[in-house]
């Protein structure tokens, strides 16, 4: 079993085509439909299923993935230890990060990472939260920068605290609600009590994604079940909606900040008893391997974002 047969395994996977996968690592198809059967017949058994669908592993091809990813992983590994020898003239790094972190947050470092070290290659996956983290585990990513989830860490990551960003109400700057806000210092916003939402219709995000998830804690702490008038995806159109009176919704406070729209919602605090944020972290894989210039774009990245 060799590092290119664990590779045209992965690459036909990830493709779910064997004319796809062809093209991806450049190489005929009849070759590659050649190296895969005898793959299976050396195995004895076959990786995938063949349907009009595309191919599908097989709970053996699954097994050989997993296999193939980690040992992939440790070749690539052992590439940038002798990069970190050549004191970084060749080396890349594999950073994971959501769309909206990747706005605020990479072009703090990326430029002044780039003319130091021009010849790194950089890849950024952008994908959501839990995309990220399957990329950990499969080897695919050597950090990302996510935020921690609100409750049971995944024993398998460690998570690094960069900085807590509250949340705060976002609602249309015509409700009658927003004169029963206080000013309180320490806070960035006006506070309104959140006992004052338990009636009014919620636009929330999807039960998958990490904002909704520090919402309904937040809720939950309050006490409070408010209808939900709409469930998106799209934390932006959830913004605008609010500040068009469709309903109240929470957002970071740092996504408020880059947002722009026609009708901006006001905007207000919620009370720190409620817990109302979420942990912006460096996420590695626990006892993972980082290379040295991984090493140098976190440091890079805590001394942007400590400043």
């Amino acid at each position: 079993m060799t590092s290119r047969e664990l590779l045209y395994v992965k690459t036909i996977a990830d493709e779910r085509s064997i004319s796809q996968a062809a093209k991806k690592l450049f190489i005929a198809q009849p070759s590659l439909s050649q190296s895969l059967q005898r793959i299976e017949g050396h195995l004895g058994t076959q990786l995938f299923n063949r349907s009009s669908g595309g191919l599908a592993l097989t709970y053996a091809g699954e097994r050989y993935y997993q296999m193939a990813c980690q040992i992939l992983k440790i070749y690539d590994d052992f590439e940038t230890e002798v990069s970190d020898m050549n004191n970084l003239k060749t080396g890349r790094i594999h950073i994971g990060v959501t769309n909206h972190l990747g706005t605020i947050i990479l072009p703090k470092i990326l430029p002044r990472f780039n003319k130091e070290y021009p010849a790194v290659e950089i890849k950024v996956f952008e994908g959501t939260t839990r995309q990220q983290e399957e990329k950990l585990f499969s080897g695919e990513l050597d950090f990302a920068v996510l935020h921690a989830p609100k409750h049971t860490p995944h024993p398998a990551l460690s998570y690094e605290l960069l900085a807590n960003d509250p949340f705060v109400i976002a609602i249309s700057r015509n409700h009658p609600l927003t004169g029963k806000a206080q000013e309180r210092e320490g806070y960035p916003y006006p506070v309104l009590d959140l006992k004052l939402l338990k009636n009014e219709p919620f636009i929330m995000l999807h039960k998958e994604q990490r904002i909704r998830h520090v919402t309904d804690s937040i809720l939950a702490k309050a006490k409070i079940s408010p209808p939900v008038v709409l469930t998106l995806k799209n934390y932006e159109t959830a913004q605008s909606l609010a500040g068009q009176g469709m309903g109240v919704t929470f957002l970071p406070g740092d996504y408020a900040n880059i947002t722009s729209m026609g009708c901006p919602p006001a905007l207000f605090s919620i009370d720190e008893k409620y817990s109302p944020g979420w942990d912006l972290c460096i996420t590695t894989l626990r006892n993972g391997f980082l290379s040295r210039a991984d090493q140098y774009f976190l440091s890079m990245m805590r001394k942007a974002l400590a400043g």
